[in-house]
């Protein structure tokens, strides 16, 4: 398994008991969709590794307590402190309508109903207070946020994205 082919479904952030459980915090909206897992990939340096969940209950909202197969002591569970959680992407649930995971839209085109062709989204930065959609416009790069006022269809069959956006704002980065 490659990290291209898994999505990031949280962290190991502690040890919950001398018996070699821990607790996985999950960068999720729907942490119920995870709480009856039979396995997850850990990340371990450049290696994904399989571990098999023998019990799993979910608390706080998005923590899992996991217990790990052959996991039984601090030792154990010291192991894997701080390692990333993968699952494989097929796993994702299907959004539709205007909902999207950032992998599934790179390469679309972004239009703009009032501006027309703005060019192929490259990227998506969501290290902003505001996600922004990362646009490749010839040699230029066109910043636009990811507001859902703003994104008015996605287009899979198409791939493209049909936004629109505050006058003058695809100007600022295209017109010189």
């Amino acid at each position: 398994m490659q990290k291209k082919d898994c999505f990031y479904l949280g962290k190991v952030v502690r040890k919950h008991s001398f018996k070699g459980e821990v607790v996985i915090k999950l960068d999720t909206d729907e942490p119920d969709l995870y709480q009856n897992m039979d396995a997850v990939f850990l990340e371990a340096g450049n290696n994904f590794i399989p571990f098999f969940i023998e019990k799993s209950l979910l608390q706080k909202g998005n923590q899992l307590r996991v217990q790990f197969e052959n996991f039984t002591t601090e030792e154990d569970a010291d192991s894997i402190m701080k390692c990333g959680v993968y699952l494989p992407l097929t796993l994702l649930p299907k959004l539709t309508g205007n909902k999207f995971y950032y992998h599934e839209v790179i390469g679309f085109t972004i239009e703009d109903v009032n501006y027309g062709s703005v060019g192929s989204l490259v990227g998506v930065n969501d290290k902003t207070a505001q996600p922004l959609f990362i646009i490749e416009n010839g040699d230029k790069e066109v910043l636009i946020p990811m507001i859902d006022d703003f994104i008015k269809k996605v287009d899979r069959a198409n791939k493209k994205i049909v936004v629109e956006t505050p006058e003058g704002l695809i100007e600022m980065y295209l017109d010189e």
